[in-house]
């Protein structure tokens, strides 16, 4: 994983408190990738990094059309609240596994922002990371029809995959 590639237009930027929380929002950097959304990935800590996550909020809105933000952290979980206080555009906030309460202090720092600083905040860990990918391909896909239909295709796909499960299931009760 690198630093990203900052020079050129994205859609979307994953932002992670810390490079532990790469094993879980690799799922959602796959799924972008699947759904076609251009993206890119930075390691910025709201508390260690300010001044860094500061520059590629602003970096990635004015310069480079930034359309949704992915902000992973645990523990505090600030960060998503500190990108959406500096940005115009949707934050989604994947909160990490870890710390004295397992994700779930995460959870509760993303979710509980003040009025008019909004986080939609998704689950704990790897689920959460790949409902952030679908929600931030649904948001673009609002103005992008090859998005839109990328998201649409890939939940085609997930019912097919569930009804080949269960006629595995069914069939092997005889």
């Amino acid at each position: 994983m690198s630093e990203g590639n900052t020079a050129g237009a994205v859609d979307a930027i994953i932002l992670m408190g810390s490079d532990s929380d790469w094993e879980s929002m690799s799922k959602c950097h796959d799924l972008l990738n699947e759904l076609g959304v251009a993206h890119d990935v930075f390691v910025a800590s709201a508390h260690r990094t300010p001044a860094k996550v500061l520059k590629i909020v602003d970096e990635g809105i004015n310069q480079r059309g930034v359309k949704v933000f992915i902000c992973a952290a645990g523990m505090a979980a600030h960060l998503g609240g500190v990108v959406a206080a500096h940005s115009s555009v949707p934050v989604i906030g994947v909160p990490m596994k870890g710390g004295m309460m397992d994700g779930l202090d995460a959870l509760l720092s993303t979710v509980q922002m003040p009025p008019g600083v909004p986080v939609a905040t998704v689950g704990v860990g790897s689920a959460g990371a790949k409902n952030a990918a679908i929600l931030a391909g649904q948001i673009i896909g609002l103005t992008s029809k090859t998005i839109a239909g990328n998201v649409a295709a890939w939940r085609a796909k997930q019912v097919d995959v569930v009804n080949e499960k269960d006629a595995k299931l069914r069939a092997s009760l005889g």
